[in-house]
Order: C-alpha cells, then structure tokens, then sequence
C-alpha cells in the first residue's frame, strides 16, 4: 500500500488539511499554557488555593458571559474566517505580556487574572466562528472522521504539550515557557489566513436572533440531555482540575516536570480514544458511544484522590487515572461534536453553539470557584472526591432521553428556523 493511501481522505485535501494544521499546532501551544500560567501561580507569585481558584475562574468566565453575543455576531458575518485569525493574533500578544512582564520584574496575580480573561474571551469568539468554518470545509458523511482527526490533534497536543510545557518550565521558568505558546497562535492565524472557502450565507437580522440558539437548545430533548450530562462533568471537572496542579506538586510532591510526563502519558490514552472513536461509533452507535464516553471519561478519575504509596506506584495510578479517563473524553468529544454537526441547522448554527456553551461551559467557571473554596476549607483531597463523584453521576441525565438508543447521526433539518421579524 503507497503511504498517500494510509493517510486519511480529509487530509489528502489542501483546505482542511490546512485547517487541521493550524488546529494542531494552536491546540499544542494551549498545553504549555495549561501548564505555564498556574505554575507561573503558584512557583512564581505563590499562588494559594483560594487564588487559584479565582485564576481558573476568570480565565472561564467569558464562556459563560460571551458566548451568546459572540454566537448572535458570528451567525451574521460573511467570513468568520477572518475573525478567528484575529483571535489568534490578539491571543498571541496577550500571552507574550506575561514573560516581558516577568523580565522587568513587574508580574502579578492581577496582570494573570486580566491575561487570562482575555484569552478566555478571545477563545470564545474563535470557537463560535469555527464551528460554522467547520462545517463549510467538512460534507455530512465524513463528520465523525474529520472530529476524529481534530480530536486526535488534541490528543496529540495533551501528549506533546504537557511534557514539552513541563520541561520548558523547568529550564525557562513558567513566564518565559509562554513564548512558545504565543508562536503557535501565530503559526494558526498564519494557516487561517490561506484557507479558501466557500462559508454558510449570513442569517437575517430580526426579531429573536440573539436568544434563538438558546430556546433552540431548550426545545430540542437530545440536546437538553446532552447539555444536562456535559454541564454536570464540566462542574464537578473544573472543581477538579483547578486543584489537580497544586494537590499533585504541593501535597503529592511532584516536580513540574515529573507532572507534564504525567499529563503526556495519560493523553497516549486520548490518542487512543480519538483513533478508536471512529469504530466505537460503529460498533454501539452515536448514542451508545456517547454513554461508554461518559462514564469512560468520569470513572477512572476516581483513580487520583486514591493514588498515594511510594513514588512508582504513585505515579502508576496517576498515569492510569489519566490514560484512561483520556480515552473516554476523546470518544466523547467525537460522538457529541459528531451529534451536534449533523443536528444543528446552518442558520442558526453559531446562536445554538453559542447557547450551549453558555450553558455548558459557564458551569466552569463555577466548578472552578467552588474548588477553590472548598480546597481551602475541607482540604484538596476531600475536595477531589467531591468532584470526581460528582462527575461520575453525569451519564444519569443521558439515560432517560432519546440519545443512547440512537444508532446514526441525524438528519438536519435545513428548514428556516421560525422567528419573530421586526416591525
């Protein structure tokens, strides 16, 4: 078999194959920031838990105050193109403030929190343009195998960006680690920017445009369980999360480095998921994959409040907490964006997507706080338990509904969608 034959029809093209380069060197670049800015927290400016808490928060919180403006302003543009290489340039100043910062021994908590809300908020408004780039680069039938190939991308990403984030860390230190971080950002606006494409036409300005996406999102009995299990992991995974950085280092005692290969061998496990997700959709359906998903992302978490014992057996239950809960999220993340694809309707595509984050992600911010608090007055270890539980629970909200006996992905209806014109 020639090596053209092995490589995957979608990047055989030149158009996706560009975005999906852009994609993967931007995603890889989060990693060293998932990494950097809270070790900046906490080995730089001596962050707490209570303070992390507030980190994680403002860098969340535009999901949860954006996404319905952004999604209402995205669905009447032309080239949402444009706009996210915009994102990425402005991304990529905000990150390079932080080490010119720590240079002339000026950094602070309060520049983290403002560098972090705007990244935040310039995610938000990459993510609501993509979707509708997304679909215009993609055809229906090969939906799963395109999110498969993105997926893999962050896959890939948690791999690489952990442990290269750990290592420039431990050489560089946190701030000046940030630097690669914001050349990624600038290497995907550069691939952005040859991207030619044919995008959904601009939807009417009328009466209701801005809360349709919500009300869609409310009506719809699939998209309401998904949205009630995906909000309930967000929760209790943001509480989860936020302390995961300082209950390994502080309370484990792991180095900065022996964390990022931590992190990187758990995401071989999120390759895994996102190479197999295609089969696993095959095999149990859109709907069963999405249950296996859940409760293979959520289960094994239980794994870290437990891990303690000598170092090598420490490190074991960490790696196979990770390596395991990452495969689940992959499949996951392909079946729902799969779902959600072929569900939406074009013309209200970024108002829909835009409500569902709002309602979805904004419980980060939330989970986020809430770890922080209760980090603080019950311990990170009891607060741990807490959230993995709780996330554990989440796959309840998906039974009840129409989703885990679906086989196929649906049929979008690509009828106008009702609203009220104005006067």
């Amino acid at each position: 078999m020639a090596l053209r034959d092995r490589v995957p029809p979608l990047l055989r093209e030149r158009t996706f194959r560009r975005y999906w380069t852009g994609q993967t060197v931007s995603l890889a670049g989060d990693q060293i920031s998932l990494m950097a800015i809270p070790l900046a927290a906490v080995l730089v400016l001596g962050a707490d838990a209570a303070a992390m808490g507030w980190l994680k928060t403002v860098e969340l919180l535009p999901a949860l105050l954006l996404n319905l403006p952004f999604g209402a302003w995205a669905d009447r543009q032309t080239s949402r193109r444009r706009a996210m290489v915009a994102t990425d340039i402005g991304r990529a100043a905000l990150v390079l403030s932080l080490p010119v910062a720590y240079a002339l021994d000026a950094l602070t908590l309060t520049q983290l929190y403002v560098v972090a809300f705007g990244v935040g908020a310039l995610t938000v408004l990459f993510e609501a343009c993509n979707t509708t780039l997304f679909v215009a680069l993609v055809p229906p039938d090969q939906y799963v195998q395109a999110n498969s190939l993105v997926n893999g991308s962050r896959s890939t990403a948690w791999l690489a960006g952990p442990g290269a984030g750990g290592l420039l860390v431990q050489f560089l230190t946190a701030p000046f680690a940030l630097v690669a971080d914001a050349v990624t950002y600038l290497v995907s606006a550069g691939y952005l920017a040859r991207i030619k494409t044919v995008e959904p036409p601009p939807a009417p300005v009328v009466k209701g445009h801005f809360t349709e996406g919500l009300r869609w999102v409310v009506r719809e009995p699939s998209m309401r369980a998904l949205f009630a299990a995906s909000g309930t992991v967000q929760f209790f995974n943001y509480m989860f999360h936020t302390l995961f950085v300082l209950y390994v280092t502080v309370e484990l005692g792991l180095g900065a480095g022996m964390l990022g290969l931590v992190l990187a061998t758990g995401a071989v496990g999120g390759l895994l998921g996102a190479v197999c997700s295609g089969a696993v959709v095959r095999r149990l359906g859109i709907g069963g994959a999405l249950v296996a998903g859940f409760l293979g992302f959520t289960l094994p978490l239980l794994l870290v409040p437990l891990a303690g014992g000598p170092l090598p057996v420490l490190v074991g239950v960490l790696f196979l907490a990770e390596f395991l809960s990452c495969i689940g999220v992959m499949v996951v993340d392909v079946a729902a964006g799969s779902f959600q694809m072929a569900l939406i309707p074009d013309a209200v595509r970024a108002r829909v997507m835009g409500a569902f984050r709002t309602l979805n992600h904004g419980f980060r911010p939330l989970g986020a706080l809430v770890g922080g608090l209760l980090g603080t007055a019950i311990g990170l270890r009891s607060t741990l338990w807490i959230a993995t539980v709780g996330a554990a629970f989440a796959v309840l909200w998906l039974l009840p509904s129409p989703l885990p006996w679906m086989r196929e992905l649906p049929t979008r209806d690509e009828e106008p969608v009702p609203v009220r014109k104005t006067a």
